[in-house]
C-alpha cells in the first residue's frame, strides 16, 4: 500500500465521527432525490403506460338522455379519432352491517362487446356473464373497484344493495376490476375509497332498469393525432345541447386525472427543492470541515512536499479522502432512498390504483445522483485544496499568520465589563470568523426550515378540515336528488326524525364567457345567507349568495380576466339553456374549486322554472343513534340520488391523509435532524481541534473541565440561538414556495404554520445540538494536557 493511502486511512480512522455526520448528510440529499424522484416516475410511468395500455380517451360529456342513433354524427366529427358512448347512474349503496352511506356509480358493461375506450382490467374473479346477468336470477352480477373492494373487504361471491331507480336492487360481486377513469376514486377531489365505489353491471340490465333502451348519457373520444381538443369540445357541445349535455372536458378536468397530475408535479418539486438544500449542507460541510482538515496538516504537507511529492499527488490524496465520504454518503443513500422510496410507492398504491405500479430504482436516476453529489463535493472544496497543497513547503512549515484583531462593538462601547471572561472570549472567536459563525448559523437554521417544511402539511391540512367540515359544511347531512324538485319537497325533509333544520340549493351546469376567456362549472344557487352549507373564505369570512350577480372564486376571476363591476356571459347548459349576461359582484377566496354562486331564487328565476332545488343540507340532533336512523330513512326515499354524511366523509378522508403527512413529516424530521447534528457536530470538533492548545493552556491556568467547555460550546449555543428565528423564516419561505408550486385552480392548499411547528422544529434543533454538545464535551473531558501543549506554536 502507498504512503498516502496508509496516510489517508489513518486520517479516516481519526476523524470516523465527521466523516460519518458528512456522508449522513449526503446519504439525506441522494435519499431524498431517490425517493421523490422514484415515487414520481412510478407514478407517471404507470400511469403512462396504463393510459396506452387501457386507451384512455382525451375528451369526456356527461348529458340526460340521448339516442343511440347520434352515434354516427359523434364519429364523423373532425379530429376524433375514436367515440365511444356509455351510460352511468349514481345510486346509493348499502352493505349488510355498515350503517355509513355509500355513494356507488353503475356503468354499463357489454360482456360481448367490451369498450376500445377506458378497457375495464378485470383483477381477480371473472367477467360479466350475459347469460346470468340481470335480476331475473335475484341478483345483478357486477364488478366493483378495486380500492372500495379492499377498503370493504369485498371479494367475488360477496353482494350488496343498490337502490335502482327507485328499486333496490342485489349487486352479486362476480369480479374485482380497474379503469383508467377511476385510479383515483373519491368525491369532490377528497379520497374516499370507502365511501365511494365503482360497480360495472350488465349494460341492457342498467339500460332496461332507466328506461335507457338504445340510449347512452356518456360520451368518451379519442383523439386523432394532431387534433384540436377545443374543436372536438365544442363539436360534442353543438351535437349534445339539445340531449342536456353540461360541460364537456378534456383530460385535464377528468378528477382523477387531475389528481394524478397534481400529485405527480408535487412529486416533482419536493424532489428538487428539498435534496438541493441537503446537498447545500453537504457541500457546505465538506469544505468547512476539509479546508480546516487540511489547515491542520500544513506541516504534514510540507513534509510530504520535502520528501518529493508534488502538488498533483497532494491534491489527489485530499480529493481520495473526499470521494471515499461522499461515496459512503451516496451508497448509504441509494439503499435508504430505494427503502423510502418503496414505502413511498406502497402508500401511493392504496390512494392510485394501476394493474401494476412497483418501484424501480432507474439506472439514470441513480447517475444523476451520483454525478449532481460528487460534482458538488469537488466545487466545495477544491478551492481549500487547492490553497493548501499549493504553498511553498518553507511556508508550509511556519504557523498561519496570525489575524488582524480590532475591539469588538461591545468594547468599543465600554460594555465589556458585564460580560464574564469566558463570553468575551466566546464573542471575539464568533468576531473574528464571521464567515464561518454565519454559515454555521445558516446550516443549522437550514435544518429547522426543513423540519418546519415537513410539518406544516399536517396545521393545513387540519386548517383545510376545519374549514371545510366545520365553517362550509355547517349541516350533518347532504341529500342530493335524481332531478331539480320544487321546494316543497324542504317541508317534507323538515318533518324526517332527528331533522332539526334544513337548506336547499339548486345547481345548475353553466358555460361563462369573457371574451376569449370561458370556463364550464357549476352555478350553485344558495339561500341568501346560508347557514348550513355556507360560502366562506380562507379566513373564515361568511358571504352572502348575491342577489343580482354572481360572486366567483378570485381563481375563477383571474381565469376570466373579470373584476367586480364587469358583465360576463352566462351559457347555462340545462333547460332552455338561456344565456344571459350577469355581473359580477364580488369575488371570494375559497380553498377548493373554481366555484360561482347566485341566490337561489334569482337562479330560478333567471330559468324560469319556478322554485326548485335538487339537493339539500340537513342538521341532526345530537342524539345517540339519530344521524344513522335519518340515513337509513333517507335511503327509502325515491327521489334522494345518494346521500353523503359529513362525519363519515371527514373520518375516511382523515384515515388516509394523516398516516401518510405523518410518514412525509417523519422522514423529513429525521433528515433535517441528521443536518442539524452534522453542521452542529462537525463544527464543534474542528473548533476543539484548532483551539485544543488555548483549551489545555486554560485547565493548566486552574480553569475546571466546566468552564473549558462553556468557551467552546459557548459558541455552538449562541449560533443555535441565532439560527433560530432565521430558520423560523427560511421554513415560512420554503413552505409557502412549495404551497405556490403545487398551487392548481381547482385546489388551493391553505398555508399555515401554528406556534407548536415552530415550537417543534426548534426542539429538534435544540435536542440536535443537545447531542452533539455531549459528545464534544466528552472529548473535551478526555484532553491529554502534556500532549495537546507539545503542539508546536
Amino acid at each position: 500500500m502507498k504512503t498516502l493511502d496508509k496516510k489517508l486511512l489513518r486520517d479516516l480512522r481519526l476523524m470516523w465521527s465527521q466523516a460519518l455526520t458528512i456522508a449522513l448528510v449526503v446519504a439525506s440529499g441522494v435519499a431524498g432525490f431517490i425517493t421523490s424522484f422514484s415515487a414520481y416516475d412510478a407514478l407517471s410511468w404507470s400511469r403512462d403506460l396504463y393510459y396506452a395500455d387501457a386507451r384512455f380517451a382525451d375528451v369526456f360529456a356527461t348529458l340526460k338522455r340521448a339516442p343511440l342513433s347520434l352515434e354516427p354524427q359523434l364519429q364523423a366529427m373532425a379530429g376524433a379519432a375514436h367515440v365511444e358512448t356509455s351510460q352511468a347512474q349514481v345510486v346509493p349503496v348499502s352493505i349488510a352491517n355498515v350503517a355509513d352511506p355509500i355513494v356507488g356509480l353503475l356503468l354499463g358493461l357489454d360482456p360481448l362487446a367490451p369498450p376500445r375506450l377506458n378497457k375495464v382490467d378485470l383483477r381477480s374473479g371473472r367477467m360479466l356473464s350475459p347469460a346470468r346477468s340481470g335480476s331475473s336470477i335475484g341478483a345483478m352480477e357486477a364488478l366493483v373497484s378495486e380500492g372500495f373492494a379492499q377498503a370493504r373487504g369485498l371479494k367475488p361471491g360477496d353482494s350488496v344493495t343498490a337502490l335502482i331507480n327507485g328499486t333496490r336492487e342485489q349487486l352479486l360481486i362476480v369480479g374485482i376490476a380497474l379503469s383508467p377513469e377511476y385510479i383515483f376514486a373519491g368525491l369532490g377531489g377528497s379520497p374516499d375509497q370507502r365511501g365511494f365505489g365503482v360497480f360495472w353491471v350488465d349494460k341492457k340490465t342498467l339500460a332496461a332498469a332507466y328506461n335507457m333502451e338504445g340510449a347512452f348519457n356518456q360520451v368518451a373520444v379519442r383523439l386523432g393525432p394532431g387534433a384540436s381538443e377545443g374543436a372536438v369540445i365544442d363539436q360534442l357541445d353543438r351535437l349534445l345541447a339539445r340531449y342536456g349535455a353540461s360541460n364537456a372536458h378534456g383530460r385535464d378536468l377528468q378528477m382523477s386525472h387531475a389528481m394524478l397530475s397534481s400529485e405527480i408535479s408535487q412529486q416533482r418539486v419536493m424532489g428538487t427543492v428539498l435534496p438541493s438544500i441537503f446537498l447545500a449542507v453537504a457541500a457546505f460541510l465538506l469544505n468547512v470541515v476539509l479546508g480546516r482538515q487540511i489547515a491542520t496538516q500544513r506541516e504534514q504537507v510540507a513534509a510530504l512536499k520535502a520528501l518529493g511529492y508534488d502538488n498533483l499527488a497532494i491534491g489527489l490524496h485530499y480529493l481520495k479522502l473526499l470521494l471515499l465520504i461522499v461515496a459512503l454518503g451516496v451508497v448509504l443513500g441509494l439503499a435508504l432512498g430505494a427503502v423510502l422510496g418503496q414505502l413511498f410507492v406502497g402508500v401511493y398504491a392504496e390512494s392510485f390504483r394501476f394493474p401494476d405500479m412497483r418501484f424501480r430504482l432507474r439506472p439514470d436516476l441513480v447517475l444523476v445522483a451520483v454525478f449532481v453529489t460528487l460534482g458538488a463535493a469537488v466545487l466545495a472544496t477544491v478551492s481549500a485544496i487547492r490553497a493548501t497543497v499549493q504553498l511553498a513547503p518553507a511556508e508550509a512549515m511556519r504557523a498561519p499568520s496570525p489575524g488582524i484583531y480590532k475591539p469588538m462593538m461591545i468594547e468599543r462601547w465600554g460594555l465589556q465589563k458585564s460580560l464574564s471572561p469566558a463570553l468575551r472570549m466566546v464573542l471575539r472567536t464568533m468576531a473574528r470568523r464571521p464567515l464561518r459563525s454565519s454559515l454555521t448559523v445558516f446550516g443549522v437554521a437550514l435544518s429547522m426550515a426543513i423540519v418546519i417544511t415537513g410539518a406544516f402539511m399536517r396545521d393545513s391540512v387540519a386548517v383545510l378540515m376545519e374549514i371545510q367540515f366545520s365553517q362550509v359544511l355547517r349541516g350533518d347531512v347532504v341529500a342530493a336528488l335524481l332531478e331539480a324538485t320544487p321546494a316543497e319537497v324542504l317541508y317534507e325533509a323538515a318533518k324526517l326524525p332527528h331533522v332539526t333544520a334544513v337548506e336547499g340549493m339548486r345547481s345548475v351546469p353553466v358555460r361563462l364567457v369573457n371574451g376569449p376567456h370561458h370556463w364550464r362549472g357549476t352555478l350553485s344557487g344558495k339561500a341568501p345567507q346560508p347557514d348550513l352549507s355556507r360560502i366562506v373564505d380562507m379566513n373564515g369570512r361568511a358571504y352572502a349568495a348575491p342577489r343580482d350577480g354572481l360572486l366567483l372564486t378570485d381563481r375563477l376571476a383571474t381565469k376570466l380576466q373579470v373584476q367586480v363591476g364587469d358583465l360576463l356571459r352566462v351559457e347555462m347548459q340545462e333547460g332552455r339553456r338561456e344565456v344571459l349576461e350577469l355581473p359580477v359582484s364580488g369575488t371570494v377566496h375559497e380553498m377548493l374549486g373554481l366555484n360561482a354562486y347566485l341566490q337561489r331564487a334569482s337562479l330560478n328565476r333567471l330559468l324560469r322554472e319556478g322554485d326548485l332545488v335538487n339537493s339539500f343540507t340537513l342538521a341532526v340532533a345530537r342524539d345517540v343513534g339519530a344521524e344513522p336512523a335519518l340515513l337509513s330513512r333517507l335511503k327509502d326515499l325515491p327521489r334522494v340520488g345518494l346521500v353523503i354524511s359529513k362525519s363519515t366523509m371527514a373520518k375516511n378522508i382523515e384515515d388516509v391523509t394523516v398516516g401518510n403527512l405523518l410518514m412525509v413529516s417523519s422522514v423529513l424530521t429525521a433528515f433535517a435532524i441528521v443536518i442539524a447534528v452534522g453542521v452542529v457536530y462537525n463544527n464543534a470538533r474542528i473548533a476543539l481541534a484548532e483551539r485544543g492548545w488555548e483549551l489545555a493552556s486554560l485547565r493548566v491556568l486552574g480553569f475546571t473541565r466546566g468552564e473549558v467547555s462553556a468557551i467552546l460550546l459557548g459558541e455552538l449555543a449562541i449560533e443555535i440561538a441565532l439560527a433560530m428565528p432565521l430558520g423560523m423564516l427560511l421554513g415560512y419561505l420554503l413552505a409557502s414556495g412549495i404551497v405556490t408550486a403545487i398551487q392548481t385552480d381547482e385546489f388551493f392548499f391553505p398555508f399555515v404554520i401554528t406556534p407548536a411547528t415552530y415550537a417543534f422544529s426548534a426542539l429538534c434543533v435544540l435536542l440536535a445540538g443537545a447531542v452533539s454538545a455531549f459528545i464534544v464535551r466528552r472529548r473535551v473531558d478526555a484532553l491529554d494536557l502534556v500532549a495537546v501543549l507539545k503542539t508546536r506554536e
